[in-house]
C-alpha cells in the first residue's frame, strides 16, 4: 500500500507537469490552429534564462517572472518573424517550420549554455508537499485562466474567431495578425511555466525536455487539443498510468505504455476525451 501511495503521489506530480505542457499546446492550437512541435525547445530556452538569473544571485520568484517575460517575448518574435509568412500556407508548412525551429533553438542553447546538464532549484524542497502541491495548483490556475480567457472575454472570442474563421474575423474588424501574435506569446508563457516547474526534477540541458514534450502532446491529444480542462485530466491520467507502469513493470516500458495510451485514445475517440463532437461556432 505504501508503494501504491508513493506511485500515486509521484504520478500526480508528473501528471501536473504533463498537463502544463499540454496547456501550452492547447492554447496555441485554439489561438492559431497550429501544433507547435518547437514548444519543448522554447520552454527549454526560457528555463535556461531563468536558471541564469537565479545563478546570478536573484531569487526563485525573480527567475520565475523573468522566465514568463522571456516566454512572452520569444513567442511574439517567433510568430512575427517565422510563423506569419506561412500562416496562410498549407498546414504542413507550419509543422515543418516548428520542427526546424526546434532544431535551431536546441543548437543555439547548446552554443550559449553548453551541453552539460545542470541542476535547477525547486520552489520548495519537501517531498510532494509543498513543492508538488505548488505545481498542481499552478497548473490548475493556468487552466482556469485559459478557460476564462476563451469563454468569458472579448479578447478570447476574437482569438477563437481569428483561428477558426480569419476572413470573417477581419471583416468584423478583428486584427487577426495581432491575435496570432498574442496566441503564440501566451502559449510561450504557458510553456515557460511548465519549464520552470519540471526543471527541478530533470537536469537542465538542451534536450532535457524532449520526453516531457512528448508526454505533454499525448496528454493534449487525450484531453482534446481544444480543451484546457481536458489537458489537465489527460496529463493527470497519463502521469498516474506511467507512474504505475514504471513502479510495477519497470521504467523501460514507460515509452511503450505512453504510445499504447495514445493509440487507444485515437482509436476510441480521435478528437480527444473532452473535445467538442461537432464544429464549434464562434
Amino acid at each position: 500500500m505504501t508503494k501504491f501511495i508513493d506511485l500515486t503521489l509521484n504520478g500526480i506530480s508528473n501528471g501536473a507537469v504533463y498537463a502544463a505542457v499540454a496547456l501550452a499546446l492547447v492554447l496555441i492550437w485554439r489561438a492559431t490552429r497550429i501544433v507547435n512541435f518547437a514548444q519543448g525547445a522554447m520552454l527549454m530556452v526560457t528555463t535556461f534564462i531563468a536558471s541564469a538569473v537565479i545563478s546570478g544571485g536573484a531569487s526563485y520568484v525573480v527567475g520565475f517572472v523573468v522566465a514568463l517575460a522571456s516566454g512572452l517575448v520569444l513567442g511574439a518574435i517567433v510568430e512575427r518573424v517565422l510563423v506569419r509568412p506561412v500562416e496562410t500556407a498549407p498546414p504542413l508548412n507550419a509543422v515543418i517550420l516548428t520542427l526546424g525551429l526546434y532544431t535551431l533553438l536546441v543548437a543555439v542553447a547548446g552554443m550559449i549554455w553548453g551541453n552539460t546538464p545542470r541542476s535547477f532549484p525547486a520552489a520548495f524542497t519537501l517531498l510532494f508537499t509543498p513543492n508538488d502541491t505548488f505545481i498542481v495548483l499552478t497548473v490548475i490556475a493556468v487552466a482556469l485562466i485559459l478557460v476564462l480567457l476563451f469563454r468569458a472575454t472579448t479578447l478570447g472570442l476574437q482569438m477563437r474567431a481569428s483561428a477558426f474563421r480569419p476572413e470573417v474575423a477581419r471583416l468584423l474588424g478583428v486584427r487577426v495578425g495581432h491575435m496570432f501574435t498574442l496566441g503564440w506569446a501566451l502559449a510561450a508563457v504557458a510553456g515557460a511555466i511548465a519549464g520552470v516547474l519540471v526543471a527541478p526534477s530533470v537536469f537542465l540541458g538542451p534536450n532535457s525536455f524532449d520526453a516531457v514534450l512528448i508526454s505533454g502532446f499525448v496528454a493534449a491529444v487525450m484531453g482534446g487539443l481544444d480543451s484546457p480542462p481536458g489537458a489537465i485530466v489527460g496529463g493527470l491520467v497519463l502521469g498516474l498510468a506511467l507512474s504505475y507502469v514504471a513502479g510495477y513493470e519497470g521504467s523501460s516500458l514507460v515509452p511503450l505504455a505512453a504510445l499504447a495510451i495514445l493509440l487507444l485514445v485515437l482509436m476510441v475517440r480521435p478528437t480527444g476525451l473532452f473535445s467538442a463532437t461537432r464544429e464549434r461556432r464562434v
